[in-house]
């Protein structure tokens, strides 16, 4: 990374927009959103369900395209790049936090981190290098070789943050990361994610209904229909 990117914004969104059919009827869940996210910033998407935070953050990381409007990454256009881009960039620089854990029960823990790392060509001892690593960051080094059964839900949600967190990605989108757990283990869970990005220079962007929780963020956009609630500046 150069030192302009290192002090610029590394996701820019300009007039996105995404509209979807629905028989005879256009939707639109994301309208006129403009955006910067500065690199190693903790941003918070608020809403109601319906508002549009897991469409934005599918634009934001390159799983949708934008029916209008560009997304830059680290200056370069996702809405441009074909889809074996796409797949590099989800691969190496955007780590990806949802609100179902999306485990494989049968795998282990350590397993669970190490697969995607295995999909994409890591070195054997790279692979326990990483896993181990970020299983360590996410308090679950002893917990490795359990198997998601064996694992509460805030745990389980620890392995998909270091799954996410092994690929050593630029950016980590997490869509209602809290949303299956109890107040007090979602509020572990966060600030766990926080402390992990801070110390990690990682830059997350979470789309969260949970007022109780964005005070851990650097800053929270609102999202109303669509839209950013009142116009606010990007």
């Amino acid at each position: 990374m150069t030192q302009a990117e290192a002090n610029g914004p590394i996701i820019v969104a300009q007039g996105l927009v995404r509209r979807f059919k629905t028989g005879s009827t256009e939707v639109t869940a994301v309208r006129d959103i403009d955006l910067d996210v500065a690199s190693g910033e903790f941003l918070a998407v608020t809403g109601r369900s319906g508002s549009g935070k897991t469409t934005l953050l599918n634009l934001l990381g390159g799983l949708d395209r934008p029916t209008t409007g560009t997304v830059l990454f680290k200056g370069q256009s996702v809405s441009a790049m074909s889809e074996a881009e796409l797949t590099e960039l989800r691969r190496h620089d955007v780590g990806f936090v949802f609100q179902s854990f999306g485990l494989l029960p049968i795998l282990s823990a350590y397993e669970n981190v190490e697969l995607p790392l295995r999909i994409n060509g890591v070195s054997r001892s790279d692979r326990r290098y990483r896993v181990q690593e970020a299983l360590e960051l996410v308090g679950l080094g002893a917990r490795a070789r359990h198997r998601p059964y064996e694992l509460s839900g805030g745990e389980q949600q620890r392995v998909a943050i270091a799954r996410a967190l092994a690929s050593r990605p630029s950016v980590i989108l997490a869509d209602e990361p809290t949303g299956e757990l109890d107040s007090a283990t979602g509020m572990g869970v966060m600030i766990a994610l926080r402390d992990i990005a801070k110390a990690q220079g990682i830059t997350v962007v979470v789309a969260t209904h949970d007022l109780a929780l964005v005070h851990m963020a650097d800053r929270v956009k609102e999202m109303v229909d669509g839209a950013f609630h009142d116009g606010a500046a990007p």
